[in-house]
């Protein structure tokens, strides 16, 4: 039996009130739209043809690159109904056989996943099968229609009778359908309901006379929708609880899980400590026994074993070797590389910079595309100057350099194995190895003149 998946991801969202499509919108670190297609596939199947209409080029862009050719694009360009919708993706399903099945879900329900469809694949041994939920006012959701215990159809809550709406067990639009009963019963949807849309909900009535429909039970929690920020918001803040629990349950300790936030996809070893306020992004990586101190922001970051990032840690598409320590208030931007045991200290910033093993940079310095050896030491204040207005340039600091503070390091730059840098100076010229590269005015003291200046300053201020 071969499985296709649906996902319906064409409305316009309006209630999000943004110009970004709705299934764009991101929670837990991803597009919403990003969790009902992983889920299909992880529950078994072949393909997922995604149903786009408003900002399709987007939708499409970030699917490409997500899913690769695991995901078809199919186009509602008006928006006629969920059965219009399932009508557009029925081309990209035409080489499939009749005896496949098919999994039509929402691209809004981010919390569903793989365990919530695989029983409805499971139980499949008729025409159709659908999940049901129940709430205590199911206001604005379409109600389950029974009869002798059966499914026998939905009814649209704008459709539905005075008696109907106090039906509590409502449809959350999860189904599997048989593909040979789609191509049959698809396309004679009509639409006689007072939308004056296609709607997909007809078919369970269909399928119930054709040979039935199972239901499956769902926590209503697991399979709600979004429609507006706060909606958002709330299923974010959910998702990212359980995320922080599963964390927990690994190892890992999360120091205050309503505080932090650690997205899907994020990997870290056990033993490691994530404090309070703590934002791990992206495709971030952390290790075993790693301390990631209070308010620090990872993003696309991999921290190896015993590493210590202190408070407010700033880190984008980088690397921190084996028991380095970072902060507080570094920043490192894309493509540096902290290495094992080195050190990068409070309002330090590297960018492009690679920083050798046990090499130290621990106050108030700008590293800007450069090659740090082993057993650097970096002093206060120090600055690559690694842009002339037009292009960017290296700096090299071979190992065991020594650079003294408040030093400028104009790019393209070497400083040699073991040389030293004295304080306060501008390098314009390589410095050879074991040298001293020296540059300052020649200091000069006048007696006495410090008391004539603030004298002349006390009068021309009246003072």
């Amino acid at each position: 039996m071969t499985t296709t998946a649906v996902v319906l991801a064409a409305g316009k969202g309006t209630r999000m009130k943004s110009d970004l499509p709705k299934v764009l919108h991101a929670i837990a670190g991803r597009p919403m739209i990003h969790y009902p297609v992983r889920a299909a596939l992880e529950a078994g199947a072949t393909r997922v043809v995604v149903v786009v209409g408003h900002g399709r080029e987007l939708v499409e862009t970030y699917l490409r690159k997500a899913f690769g050719d695991q995901i078809e694009i199919a186009v509602q360009a008006e928006q006629k109904g969920t059965g219009h919708a399932l009508q557009m993706a029925m081309p990209a399903l035409a080489k499939e056989p009749d005896d496949g099945y098919v999994l039509v879900t929402a691209g809004d329900t981010p919390l569903l996943a793989a365990r919530h469809l695989r029983p409805l694949l499971e139980a499949q041994t008729g025409p159709a099968a659908m999940l049901v939920a129940t709430l205590p006012d199911a206001t604005g959701y379409g109600r389950i229609l029974r009869a002798d215990g059966k499914v026998v159809g939905i009814r649209e809550h704008v459709d539905c009778s005075a008696e109907e709406r106090l039906i509590r067990e409502w449809n959350p639009a999860v189904y599997a359908f048989r593909l040979d009963f789609l191509r049959a019963e698809l396309p004679k949807l009509e639409t006689n309901n007072k939308q004056g849309e296609l709607y997909l909900t007809d078919l369970v009535r269909v399928a119930a006379k054709a040979g039935g429909v199972v239901d499956r039970p769902v926590d209503p929690a697991d399979v709600e929708g979004i429609n507006d920020r706060a909606q958002l918001a709330a299923l974010d803040r959910r998702m990212l609880a359980d995320i922080a629990r599963r964390h927990q349950l690994e190892g890992v300790t999360v120091r205050d899980p309503a505080s932090v936030e650690i997205h899907d996809g994020v990997v870290i070893g056990r033993d490691t400590v994530v404090e309070r306020n703590v934002v791990l992004r992206g495709a971030t990586v952390i290790g075993a026994n790693v301390v990631i101190d209070v308010g620090s922001v990872l993003t696309d970051t991999t921290v190896a074993d015993g590493a210590i990032l202190k408070p407010y840690t700033i880190s984008s598409e980088s690397k921190v070797g084996e028991r380095a320590q970072l902060g507080p208030f570094s920043h490192l931007r894309p493509a540096s590389d902290v290495g094992e045991e080195a050190h990068v200290g409070n309002f330090v910033e590297l960018k492009k910079t690679k920083l050798g093993k046990k090499s130290k940079a621990n106050h108030l310095a700008y590293l800007g595309d450069g090659l740090v050896g082993e057993g650097v030491n970096v002093g206060a204040g120090t600055i690559f100057c690694n842009y002339d207005g037009f292009g960017k340039h290296t700096t090299v600091l071979d190992d065991g350099a020594f650079i003294g503070s408040d030093s400028q390091l104009v790019a393209p730059v070497r400083v040699g194995k073991g040389a030293y840098v004295a304080t306060g100076t501008c390098v314009t010229r390589d410095v050879p190895d074991g040298a001293l590269a020296i540059a300052r005015p020649h200091q000069e003291n006048k007696e006495g003149y410090a008391d004539r200046i603030k004298a002349r300053l006390k009068s021309r201020a009246g003072k």
